[in-house]
């Protein structure tokens, strides 16, 4: 009896198998950074590989979460013999202060970078106060 496998015919062992479905199940934190100014916050994610319609936004309660798949697909007339990064899931969450402004949120994805704006609120904007002459 020949037990030797073939890549054809090989099935994953159990090993394979669980560590196939852990890598599934988990996400990457994707790096960020946040600038803010006088008028809110501009937020800039990298999301290597992200096409726009892979890519989730929400804000829920003051939370905002982002998450995102990307697929990596091998250069066109080359194969890959082990592939650790070909399906990659992001998640990142952030709570944001009241003082933002939630509804008017702005998105750009462009290169594999998330820009998104949140202008604050406008009891939370700067503003001058008129002194009248009496």
């Amino acid at each position: 009896m020949n037990t030797e496998r073939t890549p054809a015919t090989a099935r994953p062992s159990q090993a394979e198998r669980q560590q196939s479905a852990r890598y599934s199940d988990e996400a990457l934190t994707p790096p960020v950074d946040v600038i803010e100014d006088s008028g809110g916050i501009t937020l800039y994610a990298d999301l290597p590989g992200v096409s726009r319609d892979k890519l989730k936004l929400d804000i829920e309660a003051q939370t905002l979460t982002i998450e995102a798949e990307s697929a990596l697909a091998p250069p066109e007339g080359l194969q890959t013999t082990h592939t650790e990064i070909g399906l990659a899931r992001f998640r990142r969450a952030f709570t944001l202060s009241s003082e933002l402004d939630t509804e008017n949120v702005s998105a750009e994805l462009a290169q594999g970078v998330l820009r998104l704006r949140i202008p604050k609120a406008s009891h939370a904007q700067p503003r001058r106060i008129e002194v009248k002459a009496g």
